[in-house]
């Protein structure tokens, strides 16, 4: 078809004529409405860049203090069960205070308490790490 035929009868549909292949010969050209072309086209980009962003798993951090009570511990572990199942890594930080300092050995069975509880879905990613004062360990799901 000539371009001074396609240029008339995309006018006549109200749509616009665009160029899809300009090296090819002729040069390749489709009709079709450019507002509702880009439209869908930002959608579909928007679509990709989600899917994107869930397949990449994030890290995230819980910090507990030494002197945590049960049902806040069991709180704490049940958010952590959740952002496991998400499939995001989790950091686990056992925060020492003041004098705690003296009891890294009550921090460390804490950390293994946390351990036990969410052992049946998580696999630990390397040894606890001390780190001034912080206890640290990563964790991610089975």
């Amino acid at each position: 078809m000539s371009s001074r035929d396609a240029q008339i009868l995309a006018r006549d549909q109200g749509v616009d004529l665009v160029e899809i292949a300009a090296n090819a010969n002729p040069p390749v050209v489709k009709i079709i409405d450019w507002g509702k072309y880009q439209y869908q086209k930002m959608k579909e980009e928007a679509k990709n860049r989600k899917k994107a962003r869930e397949k990449q798993s994030e890290l995230k951090q819980m910090k507990i203090g030494l002197k945590i009570s049960d049902n806040d511990l069991n709180i704490k572990i049940r958010k952590i069960k959740g952002f496991l199942e998400d499939g995001d890594r989790v950091k686990i930080m056992i925060i020492f205070r003041g004098r705690e300092m003296a009891h890294k050995d009550l921090g460390q069975e804490l950390l293994d308490r946390v351990l036990a509880e969410i052992g049946d879905i998580a696999i630990v990613e390397g040894k606890p790490q001390f780190a001034g004062r912080n206890l640290s360990i990563q964790i991610r799901k089975k």
